[in-house]
């Protein structure tokens, strides 16, 4: 084996163990996209590279000398701009919650890491899959140990003929430690159902539970809705 194909096999396998192991986080995280995802958009990243870079090979005695140029920065600029319909594929919005970002972030650093293997940039791509895989694990921990304000969408809806004040869901709603940081009011069903849809702010997820509790138990309210984001 020569060492031009040793060299390729070198960037194409590091390619591969560093996608399969960001890759495998996400899968531990049961993420949409994982262990294989990752570890394929790496090794075509590095593979798209190799292309770019050993044109001259593959094109062989088919054009003249003159003829070959080489650009590999083009070909970096393109599978990163394609990788941003794959990233844009794994992020959705349910509520007041947007899912799938982080494992965007991840196919996005994760390509830019197969560019790396594919010209043969071991050093900083070894580094900077360390540095990813720090900060998908161990920021995890970090994130849930941090002071964080939780928001919740909240609807709730009564019969027409037995609506509680304004006031009274306010003060309520207070009541278990929750702030209403916007209210929205509307009639439903042709005027038989009037409902309060609210954005909830506050320090400790446990008041959420403990206010549906109290809804749960209330005999005016028709039937609600608590999503905490």
């Amino acid at each position: 084996m020569s060492e031009g194909m040793v060299s390729i096999l070198i960037n194409l396998g590091t390619a591969w163990l560093a996608g399969s192991l960001i890759g495998l986080e996400r899968s531990y995280h049961g993420r949409p996209a994982g262990f294989r995802t990752h570890a394929l958009v790496c090794v075509a990243s590095a593979l798209l590279m190799l292309v770019s870079t050993h044109q001259a090979e593959w094109v062989g005695g088919m054009l003249p000398d003159s003829a070959i140029q080489t650009d590999p920065t083009r070909m970096a600029q393109g599978i990163m701009t394609g990788i941003g319909f794959l990233g844009a594929g794994v992020i959705f919005k349910e509520g007041l919650t947007v899912h799938g970002l982080t494992t965007a972030a991840s196919i996005w650093i994760t390509s830019a890491l197969g560019i790396l293997f594919g010209i043969g940039f071991l050093y900083p791509a070894v580094i900077v899959t360390v540095v990813t895989l720090i900060t998908l694990s161990l920021f995890r921990w970090v994130e849930g140990h941090l002071p964080n304000e939780f928001y919740a969408d909240h609807v709730i809806s009564y019969p027409i003929e037995s609506v509680d004040d304004e006031s009274e869901v306010r003060e309520m709603i207070a009541r278990h430690g929750c702030v209403i940081k916007t209210m929205s009011y509307r009639l439903a069903e042709r005027g038989k159902i009037y409902r309060y849809h609210m954005v909830l702010q506050t320090h400790d997820k446990d008041n959420l539970v403990k206010l549906a509790a109290s809804l749960r138990e209330s005999r005016t309210i028709l039937e609600f809705r608590l999503a905490v984001a």
